[in-house]
């Protein structure tokens, strides 16, 4: 085991909203999700006090945020402040986003 390069089997793996299934690893203060969104899903409405902001990987996502809406590809960012209710849907295919908290989510170690 290294210290500085967790491997697959060092990371949790959950599923979220049905079948949304993301990788995650968390430091001491900063935790990252690699997140796999499946053409036919969504990640529903939701809130949680932890500030995320992320990038979207591969795919197009339309995301809801607070009261703003955009359709996101390949390299545009997102940010998140704790407590702000998002939504977020992929457009034609799936999606692969890198999302990144603070603080840690507990639930997603």
């Amino acid at each position: 085991m290294s210290l500085y390069f967790p491997t697959d089997a060092e990371c949790g793996h959950h599923h979220i909203f049905g079948s949304v299934a993301i990788r995650t690893y968390a430091g001491e203060k900063i935790q990252l999700s690699v997140v796999d969104i499946p053409a036919d899903s969504c990640v529903e409405w939701h809130a949680h006090p932890n500030e995320q902001m992320g990038m979207i990987v591969s795919g197009q996502l339309r995301f809801e945020i607070g009261d703003e809406v955009k359709v996101l590809g390949p390299g545009e960012l997102y940010f998140i402040p704790g407590g702000v209710r998002h939504r977020a849907k992929p457009v034609d295919g799936p999606v692969r986003a890198l999302d990144v908290f603070y603080p840690i989510r507990d639930e997603y170690r």
